[in-house]
């Protein structure tokens, strides 16, 4: 069916909600934008679906949520048939038409006899992943687009173990999914029947009250043993769902907590800020303010699903940020450090980090005689690890992160919580003041044990048909023309994960990379630093991460502007190529 007629029957089908049918109508003279909306479905990818609210296939909607959920339905029922009642946890964040979603996810499971747990307002990602691994559930669904702009939802799926479902289950669930031929009549179930009928459960406090008990568990210094009174912190949830299990943990482990009260409450246009996303210090400005008012100690602030956090430090009468490599291996090396400190550092312990994350990480672990494993962009893969060790016995976790601002610091969770990494930054300031330093002092004395590692993203926003195909053509020509420099440096690994292949240049030899497949390149040169070339899985963006380590910070600083000027020459070059034959 072509996108017109896909768009014909949507505009014409007497079940289409009336506001949906009004902004149809709407663009009924504007083809380059039916086009837009009907030429594909929106895609479910390894971790759902995430996209623009509004009328369309290739829309977020109640009719493209529910195809999904039919889909997930569908596999319940061809492999779990005796086991319905187990369920699906349903959660969501403070979006436009997240609560709407959640519960049709809810009625689409109930009208096949699966039971749903439902929240019954928003919740954290980290509590949905804590509570299918608490209820039992076989499935998670949380509705959310994360830190994206306000005009975007999104549907990510959970597995049994709490973490987001990989590859294997996912490509399972697509197929699923792709059945399903007509959106626009799936049958949902009468919401008080449900309940009635025991096929939607709403959950209450019971389950928060464990779930905030488990986070303040993760302390390792509490302050009444430190005998020292809380540093003065200020956080905002930007309009999220982090404003009440951040504040509650932290308020019950004795820390001072101002919070932005014009970003307290939840807001789905996030109208305070450009986008609610902690890795943009602009996002900080209110909280900055504030900060600067209170003489503040620390500033924290997380994204809309909370499972993101940024922060600021203060540095004599001003405040600096620290980036996702940064925070990481302060707070890797505070966990690490003090386990040793109290004798409780396991022989067989690991770190776990992305491919895309600095190596600091790996030095610091290494010095304390601890294993650091990559695994491929995305805290899944982190989570899907942490299942692997506990059920080997070959490792046990003491630390994940990525450079995307997420860290897990105990796997309760199986993907990243900004409601951990608050407790535990706040705890280490707390620790480090002691002592009278803050956390940046005690960044350069690690910089300066370790060597200066330096670290940038830099991403392409490319919408619509033209932009997707932009960034394939951008890929298809990096892996047809490989750079043999980069800024004066030879390049000596090229590392394609699409075709699962390390090649080291020089010895001109090839080796299997074991991980899954993904779209990613990366290239290593001669002084040990690399660039890395990705697809967001979530956003339409093409990223490129820029590493290197130099013997002083004006090193680094010179040596990362260097390679970031050539790589960006060399995408410039790419990216005028239309098409690569």
């Amino acid at each position: 069916m072509s996108h017109l007629e896909m768009y014909l029957k949507w505009v014409n089908h007497p079940n289409l909600t009336k506001s949906l049918k009004a902004e149809l109508e709407a663009i009924a003279n504007e083809p380059k934008e039916i086009e837009e909306r009907f030429y594909q479905n929106l895609e479910f990818g390894t971790g759902g679906l995430r996209g623009i609210i509004g009328a369309g296939t290739n829309r977020i909607n109640i009719y493209t949520v529910r195809k999904a959920t039919k889909g997930i339905a569908n596999y319940i029922l061809k492999n779990y048939p005796n086991e319905k009642q187990q369920g699906v946890v349903i959660a969501h964040d403070s979006r436009r038409f997240s609560k709407e979603f959640a519960e049709q996810v809810a009625l689409v499971l109930a009208n096949d006899g699966i039971k749903a747990y439902l929240f019954e307002d928003l919740r954290p990602t980290p509590e949905l992943s804590f509570a299918v691994r608490e209820l039992k559930a076989l499935f998670g669904v949380v509705i959310t687009a994360s830190h994206n702009p306000p005009e975007y939802n999104g549907y990510k799926v959970y597995n049994s173990d709490g973490g987001q479902i990989t590859e294997k289950l996912a490509m399972a669930l697509i197929n699923e999914i792709k059945q399903v031929n007509d959106e626009l009549s799936i049958k949902v179930a009468d919401k008080e029947k449900a309940i009635e009928a025991g096929l939607l459960e709403y959950l209450d406090k019971e389950l928060d009250n464990k779930y905030i008990e488990k986070v303040k568990q993760i302390s390792l210094n509490p302050l009444a043993e430190l005998k020292i009174k809380s540093p003065k912190i200020v956080y905002s949830p930007l309009h999220g769902t982090g404003n009440i299990p951040v504040r509650r943990a932290l308020t019950e482990l004795g820390f001072d907590v101002e919070v932005v009260e014009e970003q307290a409450s939840p807001d789905p246009d996030f109208s305070t800020v450009k986008v609610p996303n902690p890795e943009d210090p602009n996002a900080f400005t209110l909280a900055l303010e504030l900060a600067k008012e209170k003489a503040a100690d620390l500033i924290m602030a997380t994204d809309p699903d909370a499972d993101r956090l940024g922060v600021f430090v203060k540095d004599n009468d001003n405040y600096v940020a620290l980036n996702g490599n940064q925070l990481g291996v302060l707070q890797l090396y505070y966990v690490l450090s003090q386990l040793k400190e109290k004798n409780e550092l396991p022989a067989n312990g690991v770190v776990i980090k992305t491919i895309v994350t600095s190596e600091l990480g790996r030095v610091i672990a290494k010095s304390f005689g601890i294993e650091t494993i990559d695994t491929l962009t995305g805290f899944k893969y982190i989570g899907e690890k942490i299942k692997e060790f506990e059920e080997t016995n070959e490792h046990t976790f003491l630390f994940g992160y990525e450079e995307s601002y997420g860290y897990l610091v105990k796997g309760f969770v199986r993907d990243k919580s900004a409601i951990q990494a608050c407790v535990l930054t706040a705890e280490m300031t707390a620790y480090y003041l002691n002592q009278g330093k803050t956390l940046l002092d005690v960044l350069i004395e690690l910089y300066e044990q370790y060597g200066y590692y330096k670290e940038e993203l830099v991403s392409f926003t490319m919408q619509g048909i033209e932009g997707m195909q932009t960034i394939k053509n951008i890929m298809q020509y990096l892996r047809k023309n490989s750079p043999t420099t980069i800024a004066k440096q030879g390049v000596t690994i090229i590392e394609d994960y699409l075709i699962s292949k390390r090649r080291y240049t020089k010895e001109d030899l090839e080796e299997d990379i074991t991980l899954p497949k993904s779209n990613v390149l990366k290239y290593i040169l001669n002084d040990q630093s690399w660039i890395a070339v990705r697809p967001s899985g979530t956003e339409p963006k093409i990223k490129i991460y820029l590493a290197t380590r130099g013997k002083t910070a004006k090193d680094a600083k010179e040596k990362l502007q260097g390679i970031k000027e050539a790589v960006l020459q060399l995408i410039d070059v790419a990216q005028q190529v239309k098409q690569v034959v």
